[in-house]
């Protein structure tokens, strides 16, 4: 399926709708949150992003299916599982919200055949902008987004050179630990991590603020799918452990493997396996 510019404004425009419930909540004095079943945190910021994610998308594309990670589309049974679908994170690191440091986002993905074809993410309290389409590039637009210029994103990769440039790793805020620190161990060249969270992680390095990130934590299938459609159309790619470009589907598990987001497809790096 090929994206037009109308439709990924359309999806930018119901990611911005769902931010304004989000920064509601995280307005007040205080935000209470209850433990799902998987142990991650919930708040009713999550649950009115999802419900105004849902209310758009189905107003705009009322037959694509939408997988969320707050609420899915009935399937019928015994019908075909949907090559295309939306894949919906509607408040992307939600500790990093409790925590109140401004690095979360609302994630919007179009799947089609297993591949990540569009994508939105909107950091709200950064007043930040990521999406592309493929096709259409990649793009960041930042402050009162009803006047934002779009500047198009292009990732590039950091190398060691004569003024001692360094690999710049990013990495989560709330995950890392051991595994982490491993990898880094056999990095061969220099390197300085930079820290940052939910999917912002993907949209730095396809404005060129960071050169890889290595996932060797859980992440969902939602957790992912808005940022590498972004970094792949500004140039980059998320690869699995078998170095394939990371993939999604109703049929798949829940859970992806683990991965790296790199600025530049041809660096080779530590396994992370």
């Amino acid at each position: 399926m090929q994206i037009t510019h109308p439709q990924l404004d359309m999806l930018c425009a119901i990611a911005i709708d769902a931010g304004r419930e989000i920064m509601d909540v995280y307005g007040g004095e205080t935000i209470v949150a209850t433990m799902k079943d998987d142990a991650s945190p919930l708040t009713q910021a999550d649950l009115r992003a999802d419900a105004v994610i849902r209310r758009g998308l189905q107003a705009a594309l009322p037959d694509v299916f939408i997988l969320s990670e707050e609420s899915t589309s009935v399937r019928p049974v015994g019908g075909d599982i949907p090559r295309m679908f939306f894949l919906v994170d509607p408040l992307d690191g939600t500790r990093e919200f409790l925590k109140r440091n401004g690095e979360f986002t609302v994630n919007i993905a179009l799947i089609h055949d297993g591949q990540a074809v569009a994508g939105v993410v909107y950091a709200p309290t950064l007043q930040q902008m990521y999406c592309a389409a493929r096709g259409l590039g990649a793009w960041k637009m930042e402050g009162d987004q009803s006047h934002a210029r779009a500047v198009p994103l292009k990732a590039r990769l950091g190398r060691v050179g004569p003024q001692g440039q360094k690999l710049r790793v990013i990495g989560s805020r709330s995950h890392g630990g051991d595994a982490l620190a491993a990898w880094l161990a056999q990095l061969s060249q220099p390197y300085e991590f930079v820290a940052a969270g939910s999917s912002l992680k993907f949209c730095r390095i396809a404005e060129g603020e960071a050169d890889i990130y290595p996932r060797h934590g859980p992440t969902s299938q939602w957790d992912t799918a808005a940022g590498q459609a972004v970094l792949q159309e500004a140039g980059g790619c998320v690869l699995d452990t078998e170095g394939k470009p990371l993939r999604y589907g109703l049929d798949m598990p829940v859970l992806n493997s683990h991965f790296v987001a790199l600025a530049d497809p041809t660096m080779r790096y530590p396994s992370i396996a």
